[in-house]
């Protein structure tokens, strides 16, 4: 019989060092988001099971926890991704023409893990940039993803960029079943050479040499070049590298702190992603902290197909890559009735003030407070000093 104080695996309380580190960068991020002229939306935890699915591409389902509605007998569940949440608010509550940036943060639920110490209930932050079809959005996005992780104190930070219409262009005309597609950018994902030529065997000459190559084509920006020759002249292909070259030139130019990668061959999400793909790395952290791109199609199932681009991460995961951060200075105050001393307790605390009352019997006890001073009474009251 298992102890009732025991948590599902990779489901972890949040103590106070973690949650104050937490909630100080959610703090930071959401204010960061709002320079940028971002909106706030709080999406609901769970919902009609259909909507949370729609737009998400293959292999969503399997991360939801699903249960029944008993109001309306419908199948609900615990989402596991704000993004499509996210769009139906745009295309169908807000509806607007223009431009839209909405953020958002809060817990999402997964059945299984992403790895073996990921959490099954991330704290997603992310940013959704709607109504804008050109590379500026992208920039726009890639900035702010990469001003979070810099907020986050996050060192020698790596973005890896790619773009799902290299695949569309090499695999134009070729027709694939569902399966066969999914083994195909696993494979090319893998870099497992043996599986692509058995996958591509039968496909023309021209894209099965493409798809071949794309594994080897990862590096810095001379990849690009490379890509250009090794790749079909297709229009997509053509695009793709286009708008990569120049996302890589302007963030270079305002990031040059940042080293920016290709892998042509990463396909991770093809079946959501619609354009430019990218994933931030950081010392420290095997996986990427932040994922993001274009996927003009989200919106479509909600009826209102709108250009839109974001990216998402778990502060959770962020925090924990974070240098320790400095204890709040705080003030030590009496426990007492006397009025005047709780009349300066609450003034002090009105200034923004953290004071921390030491009960009786608790005076060596320690805290999540630095109390770098003490309330004691002076000739003129009650007086703050040093300690």
């Amino acid at each position: 019989m298992s102890s009732a104080w025991l948590l599902p695996e990779h489901i972890a309380d949040v103590l106070p060092s973690q949650a104050r580190r937490i909630e100080e960068l959610r703090r930071e991020l959401l204010d960061m988001a709002r320079s940028y002229g971002c909106e706030l939306v709080i999406p609901p935890l769970l919902e009609h099971l259909d909507s949370l699915l729609s737009g998400t591409g293959s292999g969503s389902e399997i991360k939801l926890f699903k249960l029944v509605d008993q109001l309306s007998g419908r199948s609900l569940g615990l989402r596991a991704d704000t993004t499509p949440q996210v769009a139906r608010i745009d295309a169908h509550l807000l509806n607007r023409r223009g431009v839209t940036r909405l953020c958002y943060c809060g817990p999402v639920a997964h059945t299984r893990p992403d790895g073996l110490n990921t959490s099954r209930e991330p704290l997603q932050f992310g940013v959704e940039i709607y109504g804008h079809a050109g590379l500026e959005a992208d920039l726009e996005v890639q900035d702010l993803a990469l001003d979070a992780l810099r907020r986050a104190g996050l060192g020698q930070m790596m973005l890896d960029l790619g773009d799902a219409r290299l695949l569309q262009g090499v695999l134009d005309g070729v027709k694939l079943a569902p399966e066969a597609l999914a083994a195909l950018t696993a494979a090319l994902a893998a870099k497992d050479l043996a599986a692509l030529a058995e996958l591509t065997t039968g496909m023309p000459a021209a894209t099965r040499d493409a798809l071949l190559a794309l594994p080897s084509l990862f590096g810095g920006r001379e990849v690009l070049d490379e890509a250009a020759r090794r790749l079909p002249a297709h229009p997509l292909v053509k695009a793709a590298l286009a708008d990569l070259a120049w996302l890589a030139g302007q963030l270079s130019a305002v990031h040059p702190e940042v080293k920016l990668g290709f892998d042509l061959a990463d396909l991770q999400g093809y079946a959501y992603y619609t354009g430019i793909r990218f994933a931030a790395y950081a010392q420290g952290c095997s996986d990427a902290v932040l994922r993001g791109g274009r996927y003009d199609e989200v919106g479509a199932v909600f009826g209102r197909r709108r250009p839109a681009v974001g990216f998402s991460l778990d502060l959770k995961t962020l925090v924990g890559l974070m240098a320790p951060t400095p204890l709040r200075a705080a003030i030590r105050a009496p426990w007492g009735e006397d009025a005047s001393l709780r009349q300066a307790v609450r003034e002090w605390r009105d200034r923004g003030e953290t004071v921390v009352c030491v009960l009786p019997g608790h005076e060596a006890e320690a805290d999540e407070f630095d109390c770098d001073r003490e309330l004691v009474r002076g000739h003129a009251g009650w007086e703050v000093r040093s300690l």
